[in-house]
Order: C-alpha cells, then sequence, then structure tokens
C-alpha cells in the first residue's frame, strides 16, 4: 500500500500571515519600520521582560548576546553538545571557547552538576540550551551563574511559549535568545528575538544588528531608530536587521500563538498515547510543573541499539514517504570541532550514547490523526523487522 507524504515539519500559514505581508508590500516600507516594532513588543510582553529585540536569525542573536556581554578570546563558555551547532558557533564568533558538560539522560539537557565542575577561572557564563523546548534545570542554572558570579545567556530558541515553575522560557538569564525557523512553533522565515530586562544589553543589540549605528530613545521597547547620520557608525556592527516582511508573518503567527501550541499539544499527546506500548521506543519526557510548547517531537531507541540501526529506521520511514531525521548530531563530533579543538569519541558518553539513538518523528500542529496513527505504525513494523534482523523478536 502506497502512502502519501508526511513531511518531517510544516510551518502554520494562514490567510492572516498572508493579509500582513500584503499590508507590508502596499506600504513601501519593507525594513526598520513599524511592524518590526510590533513584533518585538508582542515578544517581549508574551516574555515578560522589558525589551525585545529583532534580529535575523537565532543565532545572530546569539551572537549579538555574547558581544554585548563583553565576552571574547581568551574567555571560556560552558554549554552543552546536545544542540544544534549554532549554540557553540556563536561562541566562536567572538573568538571565545565553548567548554561542554555532559548531559541528563532524562531532560536532554546540560546536568547540573557537570555545569558546575566545567566552570574554571576563565568562564564568563554559561549559554544553557532547552532541548526541544524542555526548560528543566532552568533555575538551577541560574543558581550556579549566580554561585560563580558569571552569566546565564538562555538559548530559548526552541522554547518560545514554555513555562517552568511560574516563569517563562527566555525570562531566566541576562538575556534569552528566541528562533523562528519555519519548523519552530512560529516562524518568520527566518529570524530571531533578544529578550531582556538588561537597558545596555538591549540598546547594544539594537546597534548591533544595524551596522553599529547609535540608537535613539534609549529605554522603550524596538523602536531601533537611529541616532544621528545613518553613515555614522559607532561599533562594529552587522547586517542582523529583520523585514518588514519577516516581522509580519511573525506578528500574525503571534496573535495565534496560543492557538499554534495547543495543535502542537495536541499532535504529540497522540504520538504519546500511540507510542506508549512501543517497548523499543524512550517517550520524551515532560518536566513536572511545566507547559511544553512543542517544538518537535523527538523519541529515541532503546538503549542497545546502534548508530546504524537508527539510520536504518530512518531510512525505513522515508522509503514509506514518512519524514524523519537523527535529532541532534553531538557537536563536539562534528568534523570542524574535532579538527579544531580535538575532540574524541568517549568524552561525553551520556550526550553521544543519546545521540546516536534519537528519531525526529513528523510533527506540525496540521497532523491529523490518521497521519498521527500512520506514522506510529510504520514505527513499529520497521522497529519489528529490526528485532527480526537481531534475533530478538518477541
Amino acid at each position: 500500500m502506497a502512502h502519501s507524504e508526511i513531511p518531517l515539519s510544516r510551518p502554520s500559514i494562514t490567510e492572516r500571515e498572508e493579509r500582513l505581508v500584503l499590508e507590508v508590500l502596499r506600504s513601501g516600507r519593507l525594513s526598520i519600520g513599524p511592524m518590526v516594532e510590533r513584533f518585538e513588543q508582542l515578544i517581549a510582553e508574551r516574555v515578560g521582560t522589558r525589551h525585545a529585540v529583532a534580529c535575523s536569525s537565532g543565532t545572530a542573536g546569539l551572537h549579538m548576546v555574547l558581544a554585548s556581554l563583553g565576552i571574547g578570546p581568551g574567555d571560556e563558555v560552558v554549554t552543552t553538545p546536545f544542540s544544534f551547532i549554532a549554540s557553540a558557533n556563536a561562541i566562536l564568533y567572538v573568538g571565545a571557547k565553548p567548554v561542554f558538560a555532559d548531559i541528563c539522560p532524562k531532560s536532554l539537557n546540560a546536568d547540573p552538576e557537570a555545569v558546575e565542575r566545567a566552570i574554571g577561572p576563565r568562564t564568563k557564563a554559561i549559554l544553557a540550551v532547552e532541548a526541544f523546548g524542555n526548560p528543566t534545570h532552568m533555575s538551577e542554572y541560574a543558581r550556579i551563574a549566580s554561585k560563580h558570579e558569571i552569566f546565564l545567556i538562555e538559548d530559548c530558541c526552541e522554547a518560545l511559549g514554555v513555562r517552568h515553575e511560574g516563569r517563562n522560557a527566555g525570562a531566566f538569564g541576562r538575556a534569552g535568545v528566541f528562533g523562528f525557523y519555519p519548523n519552530k512553533q512560529i516562524t518568520t522565515g527566518e529570524g530571531g528575538m533578544v529578550v531582556t530586562n538588561d537597558d545596555r544589553l538591549a540598546d547594544l543589540c539594537r546597534s548591533m544588528r544595524n551596522q553599529g549605528r547609535a540608537v535613539a530613545g534609549r529605554g522603550s521597547i524596538g523602536t531601533g531608530a537611529s541616532a544621528g547620520s545613518w553613515l555614522s557608525h559607532e561599533r562594529l556592527g552587522y547586517n542582523y536587521r529583520m523585514s518588514e516582511v519577516n516581522a509580519a508573518i511573525g506578528v500574525a503567527q503571534m496573535e495565534r500563538l496560543d492557538e499554534i501550541i495547543a495543535q502542537r499539544q495536541r499532535v504529540a499527546n497522540r504520538y504519546m498515547q500511540r507510542l506508549m506500548d512501543v517497548p523499543d521506543l524512550i517517550l520524551p519526557t515532560i518536566p513536572e510543573g511545566a507547559e511544553m510548547s512543542w517544538f518537535v517531537f523527538v523519541v529515541r531507541l532503546a538503549a542497545g541499539y546502534t548508530r546504524e540501526e537508527r539510520d536504518r529506521v530512518i531510512q525505513g520511514l522515508r522509503n514509506h514517504d514518512i519524514g524523519a531525521a537523527d535529532y541532534f548530531p553531538c557537536i563536539h563530533l562534528q568534523p570542524f570541532y574535532r579538527e579544531a579543538f580535538g575532540f574524541r569519541e568517549g568524552q561525553f558518553p551520556i550526550a553521544e550514547s543519546v545521540s546516536q539513538r534519537t528519531l525526529a518523528l513528523p510533527f506540525f500542529g496540521e497532523m491529523t490523526d490518521r497521519e498521527i496513527d500512520l506514522v506510529a505504525q510504520t514505527v513499529q513494523v520497521i522497529l519489528g523487522r529490526e528485532q527480526l534482523s537481531r534475533g530478538t523478536a518477541r
């Protein structure tokens, strides 16, 4: 029986996004305009911070935050090896060194004890990632950062809409950074957002995103207006601006955020129900006291499965026109990091064990129950074949 294609992800786009994009196109103002300011205000209000600074990507946001905090050559930043590579790359952009801490096998976030052990005399910050939108340990990272008088930077690119212990993702550290790639909870196509209560950091980010131009109107949410000449540059800056078109999509998405999160929660619940009795799968752990907004739906094959077997499962799903992927390959074992820093297998055993067994399933808010059931059924069939090939069929 042939299967219809089920992609790994698909953005939730409606007529509202189309109308706001058309409004921008007709306005003739495609950059540095009111739609960016509107998007920034919606994010700041949702997170509960004084400032939100839109930029071209989550990676750009992390870069600006690190630079704004004065982190540079000779400094170290403790982070996780189990993340999208941008979280560590941003540390390299400012000339600092990423120091990895192994992860907790339950939350998949950096183990707080490993984080504290990794702190040394050159450590200037903890860059904490909420893997797949799981906010577990954020309060502990904040305590550790305070104890050692270093910065906590929250990479919440996967966690918009998440709450933990009464606080919103983005509000735990000196600054938080969201990303809006098309597979995120909300999208702007490409884009990111720095959130903070630090007036100076916000101003520096507004200046840096706009080629280092001075910023007028200190302290207001995201005006981003330049002071003085357009060709006057106070500091080293970058072309990290978000366009009005991207912001228009973001405004429409933020207006629907609760609806989008509810849709994703429905899909996650259905998956959990359909897969909970599959013995060779480890399902996502939902932290106590947290509200998940679900970035992706990643399961793990049971201990004992190899990377090669996991890859066969992924290929098997793709052969049935079902999107699947590994999430995430360990950063320290990426070719560039091996070559530049001499990392090797076995240094972060929990992250490496988890990484070789991860399986991302199709996940987006408009998935039908029939599609979810088809994915779950196909996973079970493929795992059954793997069991037979291993001589362990039950």
